[in-house]
This record gives C-alpha cells, sequence and structure tokens, in this order.
C-alpha cells in the first residue's frame, strides 16, 4: 500500500496509513523521553503518514496510569517537540490525541494488575481521585472505589484544561489534533447512559449526554488554528442494549462536525465490561460503518480494527469507504508496515517510503533479493477477507 498523499485542511500527509494511538506506559511526570523519541520516529522512517503517540492527559488526574503522557504542564512541551521535530524530519506528520480517562484512571499497568484488580486507590502515593458524570464505578470489581460526581464547575474547568492542552500542543509542534471521546474515558461516559444518571443539561436525552463533548470541541476549536485539521474519537456503540447505540452515534457525529470538527475517526463506547456480540474478531470491522458516516454526513472518516491486512487496508481506501487507515499493533509489530504493505501490493518503489539514505542502500546493489529482509513474492489477494 502506497497510496497517494492525503490532504485535510492545510496539512497534506504522504500516504494514507496513519499510526493510531498506542498507550506505552513509559512516561514520567507525564513527560515523553528518548523512549518516545525512538519509539515514534521510527514509526515515521517506517513510511506512516500520520503518527500518534498515545492518548495525551489534559490534567494529571486524566492519566490512565502515573506512567502515562500528558500536556498539562509547560515541563512537558519539551518532550513532545522533541518528538513532533522527529517525525517530521522523517517525513511524517505529528498528531496529538487530547483525552481525559475519568472514571477509568489511577490504574495499574495491565500486565502488573493481572486478577487484583486494577485501580489504585485514592489515597494511594502514586493515585488520585477519578471522575465522571455520575458516581458509578466502571466495571466488575476491578475498579472498585467511589467515583466523584463532576460538578458544572468542574465540567466547565475540564474544557478549560483541554483548550489549554491545546494551545501546548500547537506550541510544541503538532500539526493535527484528535479529542478522543471514546473508550469509556471521561467524555465517552458522558456520553454513555451506562454511565451518566445525571439530570441537569449534562444528561438524560442524547442531545444533554453529547453536550459535554460538544463544549469541549467548542473550547479547542477556539483556539486551535483553522488551518490544521482537528478530529475526533468517537464510542460509537457501546455494544449493549441500555449504551450508545450506532444509530444514535450518527447524528451525533454530524453536531461535531458542524462545531468545527474536519474528520470523524469512529470507535467503540467501552463503558461497559459487559458488551453483547462485539466486533474484535472482525476483519475491517468498522469499515462499513464509516463508509455510512462518510456518505451521509459527508465528512472524511477514519477507523481502526483489523486492518492490518495491507489487501484490506488497500480495499477500504480503493473503494472510497474511509480516508484514512488507523493501524495500532500492526504498528508496533512491524515500524516498517506501510513498506511490507507497498511490497505485498506490488508497487514500483516502495523504498521510497524510507528516509533516501537508507532508501538508496535498499534499492541499490542487490544480490539475494530475498535475503535483503523482505518477502520476495508478493501474497497473493485471494480470500483476505476471512484473514484476522
Amino acid at each position: 500500500m502506497c497510496s497517494p498523499p492525503y490532504t485535510l485542511k492545510g496539512v497534506t500527509l504522504r500516504n494514507r496509513i496513519a499510526m493510531s494511538p498506542m498507550t506505552m506506559y513509559r512516561s514520567v511526570d507525564g513527560r515523553m523521553d528518548d523512549f518516545h523519541l525512538m519509539y515514534l520516529g521510527a514509526r515515521a522512517a517506517g513510511g506512516f503518514g500520520l503518527i500518534f503517540p498515545e492518548q495525551v492527559a489534559i490534567a494529571p488526574e486524566g492519566r490512565t496510569t502515573p506512567h502515562c503522557a500528558g500536556i498539562y504542564d509547560d515541563a512537558q512541551i519539551e518532550g513532545h517537540a522533541r518528538v513532533t521535530s522527529m517525525i517530521k524530519n522523517m517525513g511524517g506528520v505529528a498528531g496529538i490525541q487530547l483525552g481525559h480517562t475519568g472514571r477509568n484512571g489511577s490504574e495499574l499497568k495491565p500486565w502488573v494488575a493481572g486478577d487484583l484488580g486494577r485501580q489504585l486507590p485514592p489515597d494511594h502515593p502514586e493515585g488520585w481521585q477519578v471522575v465522571g458524570p455520575s458516581d458509578l464505578p466502571y466495571g466488575f470489581g476491578k475498579r472498585p472505589y467511589p467515583v466523584h460526581a463532576l460538578t458544572v464547575e468542574e465540567i466547565k474547568a475540564i474544557h478549560v484544561r483541554y483548550a489549554e492542552a491545546a494551545v501546548r500542543a500547537l506550541e510544541a509542534g503538532y500539526e493535527w489534533l484528535e479529542m478522543h471521546f471514546a473508550h469509556g474515558y471521561l467524555a465517552a461516559s458522558f456520553y454513555s447512559p451506562l454511565a451518566n444518571r445525571r439530570t441537569d443539561a449534562y444528561g438524560g436525552s442524547k442531545e444533554n449526554r453529547a453536550r459535554f463533548l460538544i463544549e469541549a470541541m467548542d473550547a479547542v476549536r477556539a483556539v486551535w488554528p483553522e488551518h490544521l485539521p482537528l478530529t475526533f474519537r468517537l464510542g460509537a456503540d457501546d455494544y449493549h442494549p441500555d449504551g450508545v447505540r450506532w444509530e444514535d452515534s450518527v447524528e451525533v457525529v454530524g453536531w461535531l462536525v458542524e462545531h468545527g470538527a474536519d474528520m470523524a475517526d469512529l470507535s467503540f463506547g467501552g463503558n461497559t465490561d459487559d458488551m453483547r456480540d462485539p466486533f474484535f474478531g472482525d476483519v475491517s470491522a468498522w469499515v462499513e460503518r464509516g463508509a455510512q458516516v462518510r456518505r451521509e454526513i459527508g465528512v472524511p472518516v477514519t477507523v481502526s480494527w483489523n486492518l492490518g491486512v495491507p489487501q484490506n487496508a488497500d480495499r477500504a481506501i480503493r473503494e472510497e469507504k474511509i480516508d484514512l487507515v488507523l493501524l495500532g499493533r500492526p504498528a508496533l509489530a512491524n515500524p516498517h508496515w506501510p513498506v511490507w504493505a507497498a511490497r505485498e501490493l506490488g508497487h514500483p518503489a516502495p523504498f521510497e517510503l524510507v528516509p533516501e539514505d537508507w532508501g538508496w542502500w535498499l534499492q541499490n546493489f542487490r544480490g539475494h533479493d530475498p535475503s535483503i529482509g523482505w518477502p520476495a513474492v508478493p501474497a497473493t489477494p485471494d480470500g483476505l477477507d476471512e484473514v484476522a
């Protein structure tokens, strides 16, 4: 897969392949360091057009764990700026996903938690009081501590934090900003009836439950430059009869676009462990839903989930069902996924995606072709829709 450049607002990506935000649990005091420089720079060098770090917290209590990245303090800007500079130097565009984990915060690293429970108590030296739209804990015993229901004044203060984080992101050199409204985090919990039992202007009807999202979008739109893309990831389906329904979310996408969003990134709600018939094993799981939003709302769309087979990702783009392919685990598994995909799909010059110095070596003075380190024969596309 070596697609033509893609332009959104004043930003042009070299292709339609984006690295999805993946939490790495490597930050100290919310800062990015040499690990992030290496990890994200490698994906830019590997040919990804748009590269996101993990969800970046707008407040200390908006992190998932004490080891997650933030942009809530001016001292954190330097680490982000080093990363954005490296990504740009390697030919990519640096995007930032801003979010607040809400009641899913104050957690242990997942591989440490095991079956013992995921959450640190509020009085733990590294823990904090988690917040949400209502005082409902998440999950089945693994996040057992009380949730503080936010007041209206506290909601307004969080929206200010979104705007302040966006200003820092701009100073750090990010050229693409995504709002994280999915995966059970704070905005997603406001939108979902499974987490939101409020009776004021932020609860009850779909319009009220979407208010937190719209006001957050407004706060960032007011400070983020018009020529740079502003997008959102929406938790568009809770896969639960009492939660967010896909049919409602199509309309909510339209509301967010009316408030200045330039692209919709569609994903699951994540507001309960009790999901009914989730999609996680389905190939190209969100592509058809993305196509529906693209068609009905008329907004560019990106999706992730099970697009790591190049032929499937390529088909989604060529059939104009989505505008960008988001890859998370495939990007972790192979920092040169775009180069591999280009070779699999028979592109005549796949090594044009890597920096010109080592691209030159890879294209010249070959001996035994397979020994260069890449498969010599493209995989057959037949039947790949059945490959997970």
